[in-house]
């Protein structure tokens, strides 16, 4: 008998679960672009979504998804012919190296696996070998959203200034803002990318890409860049409407203002790091407890280079697959499919998933999934240790 009926759960990683008070916000007739109330209300979002990314430098919003974030960067950071380091460790950072080849940059790509993190050494060694300086940016992820390796971009920083190179370093922040922590001056990036639909809050919409003066400086060379995708109009234009390349978004606009206010101003960042970093631990705990008695494991060993706001986890004989269906179809909670693991024609497809604990969640959530997880591979008959739920609670007890 399915247990479905009711507010389902969505525990993938992104679209992100919308706070009922951003929907509320955007239910709302159609404003004037021109002047007034919108107007004055994104006068107050540019100061906040620097703060979102802990930076003092430029911010432009797009129209997009994180694909579209992806394009205004490499369009504004490169000519045709340019050479782009891209550090990947999940299918997200092949995917950025091939959205850059496609328009036209020389890629050249570290692929450090799906489970591993990027190694500051190899990023340092290979620009040491760049003697001429043709690398004019290293791509790298925070957090790659399929794989859910966590990077240290701090060591990226560092490994880029130890080899004396001019590289920009831009960051894929997609999966991680506003869900680990980020600091954009402190760590030395020049250029972040993220989107509205994961930490932020919001449905899918929005992207932005954060750059500071010597990103900007860099970008008016570029050759890439159309009217649409340039981004100085957009973070300096004089006019309202050159933000945004004509019409804005209004609905996602007011639905922006009211999850930075709930993100800056009622919980404040810090606690929004400290929430998912616990939820994330007690994921990590149920799945430890889980695979003593079964063919259960993490994606990433290192709990140091684990994401916080997602889980990448594997459960053998294609039981990954069948619990994500069961979970859905009998109990209303959906988990994430196992992106860019392994190809369909390969026989361990069925064995990976994803867990989410971005954006709006709290412990009775995260805890919820969890005990679903754990009717269904009892239901289902899959092999799991004892105690996971127990674990998972002495994690937010000790909270």
């Amino acid at each position: 008998m399915s247990l479905a009926q009711g507010r389902p759960y969505l525990a993938i990683p992104g679209p992100s679960t919308v706070p009922d008070r951003v929907l509320a916000a955007m239910h709302r007739p159609a404003p004037n672009i021109y002047a007034g109330g919108l107007v004055e209300m994104v006068e107050t979002l540019w100061p906040d979504l620097r703060r979102l990314a802990m930076s003092s430098g430029h911010v432009a919003l797009y129209i997009s998804n994180g694909h579209g974030a992806w394009e205004a960067a490499n369009a504004n950071l490169f000519s045709r012919g340019d050479r782009a380091l891209v550090l990947a460790t999940g299918r997200f950072g092949v995917a950025w190296a091939e959205h850059a080849s496609a328009m036209g940059v020389d890629v050249e790509m570290i692929d450090f696996g799906k489970s591993t993190a990027a190694d500051p050494g190899r990023l340092e060694a290979a620009l040491r070998a760049d003697r001429d300086h043709k690398i004019k940016a290293v791509l790298v992820t925070l957090v790659d959203t399929a794989s859910s390796v966590r990077n240290d971009i701090p060591a990226m920083r560092a490994a880029i200034d130890a080899a004396g190179h001019p590289a920009l370093l831009a960051v894929d922040g997609i999966a991680a803002l506003g869900c680990d922590e980020f600091r954009m001056d402190d760590w030395g990036v020049d250029v972040l990318v993220s989107a509205s639909q994961k930490g932020v809050m919001l449905p899918p919409g929005l992207g932005f890409v954060h750059f500071n003066d010597r990103a900007l400086q860099a970008s008016r060379t570029s050759d890439l860049a159309t009217p649409y995708w340039r981004w100085e109009p957009r973070a300096l234009g004089a006019e309202f409407y050159q933000h945004f390349a004509g019409t804005a978004p209004t609905h996602h606009l007011f639905g922006l203002r009211e999850s930075l206010t709930m993100i800056l101003e009622e919980e404040g960042l810090p606690h929004v790091w400290a929430r998912h970093a616990t939820l994330a631990r007690a994921v990590w705990a149920a799945f430890a407890a889980w695979g003593q008695g079964g063919d259960i494991a993490l994606n990433i060993a290192d709990p140091a280079r684990r994401a916080h706001a997602v889980t990448a986890a594997r459960i053998g004989g294609g039981g990954a697959t069948r619990l994500r269906a069961w979970c859905e179809q009998e109990a209303g909670v959906t988990l994430g499919i196992g992106l860019g693991m392994a190809a369909p024609t390969d026989p361990t497809y069925g064995d990976f998933l994803r867990v989410a604990h971005m954006g709006h969640v709290n412990a009775h959530m995260t805890l919820g999934a969890l005990a679903v997880m754990e009717a269904g591979m009892q239901a289902l008959g899959i092999a799991h240790g004892p105690g996971a739920l127990a674990a998972a609670a002495a994690v937010i007890a000790g909270a």
